[in-house]
This record gives structure tokens, sequence and C-alpha cells, in this order.
């Protein structure tokens, strides 16, 4: 449903309705840290080298959400933790102990989280609302380098498939039609003015849809905006999306990435471009589920009240 335009309230007194025994929480704890490890520990390997890498660094690179912050598990509200274990959730903001567990106290927490609140549910609910345009074909990252000087292009370290000249041509022979402003805000000068829109911040509500892949990346964000109101499952299924999109995103564009092991969609050719088509309606799809999740989430700590 979300919290449209209204204000919103704090809901008093969230009834916590699951209690989880130490052997169970602390299992789903575990397997939680080994699912985000596989893209954590090499990350840090990585970083430590002094290396980076175009695809798999991204969303620790772009997001703000550091890696510790991600590993870290937090049951969301409405569950109470049991056990000797528990009390160490009692350092972490918005944990208190309770007759029967440790649990997230939603009050201490969601007060100062409302506007940010507010406004997600507004996004989400209205890039929901929209149908998916499937007609970009990834030329965003090709914007970014077009006319671009050879100082400026973003991914420097890794080559191009085409020559400047050729990258122009490709661009010029598409119909630029970002809608999100996060990946036009990279767009070169001469690209910008090829766009069919100029998205600024104020336009996000009005121009995210669910075809984009840059916003079904970030329901990552959004999720871990919230948390821990946000439970880590849902946080860690968020960024495991944007992990699989950031590798399309990054096989379509202008970069020769096979030596990574990426083989290209080559956008520049009718076939590539279906086969990024149908990747962004199947992204489109399974971000339509998060997204109702996420928006579940909010409203079960937050509720909308008239002026």
């Amino acid at each position: 449903m979300g919290l449209s335009d209204t204000h919103i309230a704090l809901r008093v007194g969230v009834v916590e309705t699951t209690v989880l025994a130490e052997a169970e929480w602390t299992a789903r704890r575990a397997a939680h840290e080994q699912r985000v490890d596989r893209w954590i520990e090499p990350h840090l390997r990585r970083r430590r080298r002094g290396q980076r890498h175009p695809v798999e660094d991204f969303l620790f690179d772009y997001y703000s959400y550091r890696p510790a912050q991600l590993r870290r598990w937090h049951p969301g509200p409405g569950v109470l933790l049991t056990g000797p274990a528990a009390a160490e959730y009692l350092r972490f903001p918005g944990y208190r102990q309770l007759p029967a567990g440790v649990g997230l106290d939603p009050g201490a927490l969601a007060g100062r989280r409302a506007d940010s609140a507010r406004w997600i549910s507004r996004l989400l609910s209205h890039t929901a609302d929209r149908p998916a345009q499937l007609g970009c074909f990834g030329l965003h990252e090709w914007a970014m380098v077009y006319r671009a000087p050879a100082d400026q292009v973003r991914h420097s370290a890794q080559p191009l498939r085409f020559d400047p000249g050729q990258i122009a041509e490709i661009v010029e022979q598409q119909r630029l039609a970002c809608t999100h402003f996060d990946a036009y805000r990279f767009f070169t000068d001469p690209a910008r003015l090829r766009n069919t829109v100029a998205p600024t911040r104020p336009d996000q509500l009005e121009l995210e849809q669910p075809g984009c892949l840059h916003a079904n990346m970030d329901l990552y964000k959004w999720a871990y905006k919230l948390a821990p109101l946000v439970d880590s499952e849902l946080i860690a299924d968020a960024f495991a999306l944007a992990w699989e999109i950031r590798e399309l995103d990054m096989r379509a564009s202008p970069y020769d990435l096979s030596a990574l092991g990426y083989q290209p969609v080559r956008i520049e050719t009718a076939h590539g471009r279906a086969e990024y088509a149908r990747g962004q309606r199947a992204f489109a799809d399974r971000a339509a589920e998060l997204r109702q999740r996420l928006l579940t989430a909010i409203d079960r700590v937050f509720v909308p009240v008239s002026h």
C-alpha cells in the first residue's frame, strides 16, 4: 500500500509476534553471514591489495553501506531473541531487554526515520504503479563516455570495445531515454543534450519506473537506509538482485570485460538489444516482489494519518 502523500505516525507498540530460540536465531545469523561473505571477502581482499573490480566492487563503492554493516544480522521488528547470546544486541541502538527476550523497540528508532520512510514509501509506490519502460537498452553507460576526453572516461582501467568515434556513432543512432537521475548525472554534457528527459533530484518521484536497472538496484539502498527496521535477509536479497543487475549493466556497456569473464551484450545490434530487454524484464519482475516486501516492512512500523 505505501504511505502515499500523507503524514505518517509511529505505530504505537509493535507487538512482538515471533520468539526465536538461541539455536534458531544464531543459525539464521550464521547463514546470513555465510551468504554475504561470498560477496564481501573478495572485495576486502582486493581492497587490501589496492585492486578494483568494475563489476564486483561497484555496490560497495557506490552505496554507503559498509561491508561490516551488510554482514551484521538484524532480525527486524516483531522478533524476540532468546538465550544468553541475545544480550550482545543490547549494544546496538534500538534494542531493549523484554521479559521474553531481546528485541527492537521501533519507537526508539522510527521517530527520526519518519521523513525518510515516508519519502521512500512514496517513491516505491509511485514506481510500482508505472509500466516498465524497456527501450533504454543500457545506453546510460555509453552516454557516460560519449564524446568524453580520454582522461575523463569513468572506468579508464578497462579497454573499450570501440574507439571514441564508433561509440559516438552508436549513441547517435539510438535514442537516449534515461529516467534515473543518479545515472543521468554522470552523462557527458553532449549526452545530456541528447537524452529525451533531463531528470533532476526533485523529479525522482515522477520519473522512476520499474524497468530501470538502476531504480531496481536502488532497492538495496532503500532497504539499508531503514535498517534495522528492515531485516537483514531482505537487505541481502536486495543486494543479491543489485549484484546480478550490475553484471548485465556492465556487460551491455561499451567496455570490454572479457578478460574478467564477462561476455558483452551487444546492444549495438538488434539481437543484443532484444537480449538486454529480456534481462531487463526479468529483473523488473523480481524487483516488483522485493519492492512490495519493502513496502510491507515499512508499513509494519509506520502508519499513515490524515492531515
